[in-house]
């Protein structure tokens, strides 16, 4: 399962956006540093509205969506790579994630304390770039000192660790993300070894107000931090976290109308969670029958004799055919046989490159 990592400075609105992410709240949101400590847990569904409709097309009421396990981590604060604050074990934590989502406190209220004393999203996102950067170059240190070792020996593999190294160790020096430095399809396979926390994919989440959220271009910080994911090849989304929490009280419908009350198209807490989960390239396929209704996740390129395997080793092994057919031909049939009758239905082989909402029934025999 995908895990994404929400991280930032003390007090700029982690827990409160974990709160509005898992529907509930298990997460101490407080005001004063270090309010979350271990790191909270949440598996969250990934919005899909092929789902419903799939269902009551199969006539099931059971429906499993994909998901993303989001980890509420501890506040960092400078000098976090030397172990400031709880630096080593954000740190830690962090290494265990796919991507990173970084909120970044744009929005000015007196009664909720900044650790540096006033609201400056470019100043905070720069202190967590440093200290981040700051942990990997230790790790590059480390790596270069074990290949130029290997080196030696007559070790190819560690000549190819060298050569990426020279190009990311400099830009780390600077205190700049290791991701910014443009590499080659190889180089990129070696580099993900070296687990560097600044190669994350990253999303910049800008923390406004509710009045800022109809017009965010017109507020500086929001701009700052778009400007600098631009500058990244980040994602960034403009998010009101104290709203989506409290929204999360209101049914569905409710949610969308107050939304659009405020001149604002769709959640931002739902954009957030599928930025996540496509973000690392990741897609889905989608099965249904009378038992269930299910959104199955795979990479992009996958084929379909390993998408199989998700579902279960044994439908791998004995693969025969995939049965396709599109969501949106099946839907606007109406039906299975429908879509057979039709000629909308297609046989494929395992070779075959899955694609963003094939509706399968793998053929098998074990």
């Amino acid at each position: 399962m995908l895990r994404a990592g929400i991280v930032g400075l003390p007090n700029v609105g982690k827990s409160t956006l974990f709160n509005a992410l898992t529907a509930q709240t298990a997460a101490l949101a407080g005001n004063y540093p270090f309010a979350t400590i271990e790191p909270n847990v949440g598996v969250v569904p990934v919005p899909d509205d092929r789902l419903g409709p799939l269902a009551k097309l199969v006539k099931t009421s059971v429906i499993v969506p994909a998901s993303v396990e989001f980890l509420d981590i501890a506040g960092l604060v400078r000098g976090a790579s030397k172990g400031e604050g709880l630096g080593n074990q954000f740190l830690a934590n962090i290494r265990e994630t796919d991507t990173v989502v970084q909120v970044v406190r744009c929005f000015a209220d007196e009664g909720v304390i900044h650790v540096e004393g006033s609201v400056d999203p470019q100043r905070d996102i720069e202190t967590i770039q440093i200290e981040l950067a700051l942990a990997d170059l230790a790790t590059a240190e480390r790596r270069r000192d074990k290949a130029l070792k290997n080196v030696k020996g007559g070790d190819k593999s560690a000549r190819a660790e060298l050569t990426v190294l020279d190009k990311i160790q400099p830009v780390l020096e600077q205190g700049k993300s290791a991701r910014t430095v443009s590499l080659t399809g190889e180089e990129h396979a070696v580099a993900r070894g070296f687990f560097f926390l600044t190669m994350k994919p990253t999303i910049y989440a800008a923390n406004v107000d509710e009045a800022t959220l109809a017009n965010p271009e017109k507020h500086a910080g929001a701009r700052a931090v778009r400007e600098i994911a631009e500058q990244e090849g980040a994602e960034c989304l403009v998010i009101c976290a104290q709203l989506e929490a409290e929204l999360v009280a209101l049914p569905p419908e409710e949610r969308i109308d107050y939304l659009n009350s405020l001149g604002v198209s769709g959640s931002g807490v739902d954009r957030l969670i599928k930025t996540a989960y496509h973000l690392l390239g990741l897609m889905s396929f989608l099965t249904a029958g009378e038992k269930e209704v299910r959104a199955w996740t795979i990479p992009q390129n996958t084929r379909a004799q390993q998408a199989a395997g998700v579902i279960h080793s044994d439908i791998e092994r004995g693969f025969i055919r995939a049965e396709i057919v599109s969501y949106q031909d099946l839907v606007r049939v109406g039906s299975n046989a429908g879509a057979r009758e039709q000629g909308l239905t297609r046989l494929e082989g395992k070779d075959y490159l899955m694609q963003e909402g094939d509706v399968v029934n793998f053929r098998f025999n074990v």
